[in-house]
């Protein structure tokens, strides 16, 4: 991975984390100061946004560490796991985030319940991409395996030479 394009991909976490600290502490602040009206659950959609924000910024971190074990070479060992790990966790909060707005929204939408459905299909989406992601993780576990054994083999050549 060059250094450019770790320098791009850090810069573009660096901005959506600042984003999310951004949104969470307007919606911190909104429940603080901000009456609710009646017209909408303000409330627990202000919590939900939170939380949802708090999912993206475990994932930014989580592709950070990832980000860096790639370059120092390092992301083909058993280490790697615990933060694809918390990117999987991470998809999966945001998918059940996505899920409660839903229920939320959703007796709002009688008259119209398609877009409760195209809502529940997104949180489907979501739930799709951590699939991706495990999938990719157990390709992650393929690769760690391989370089194992690899240097198992390769520590078995160096005895006989």
């Amino acid at each position: 991975m060059g250094k450019l394009t770790v320098r791009a991909l850090r810069a573009v976490l660096v901005v959506v984390l600042a984003g999310t600290v951004f949104v969470q502490a307007l919606m911190v602040w909104a429940l603080a100061t901000d009456p609710e009206d009646g017209s909408l659950p303000l409330t627990p959609l202000r919590v939900i946004t939170i939380l949802g924000m708090v999912s993206v910024q475990v994932a930014l971190v989580c592709v950070w560490r990832l980000v860096t074990m790639v370059r120092r070479g390092t992301v083909f060992s058993h280490a790697a796991f615990r933060y694809v790990d918390g990117v999987i966790g991470a998809i999966v909060a945001a998918a059940l985030v996505w899920f409660a707005v839903t229920a939320i929204n959703a007796p709002g939408q009688r008259d119209d319940p398609g877009v409760t459905v195209i809502m529940g299909g997104v949180g489907v989406a979501i739930l799709g991409v951590a699939l991706i992601v495990l999938v990719l993780r157990m390709l992650l576990a393929q690769a760690v395996a391989r370089d194992v054994e690899a240097a198992q083999i390769q520590a078995e050549l160096d005895e006989v030479i």
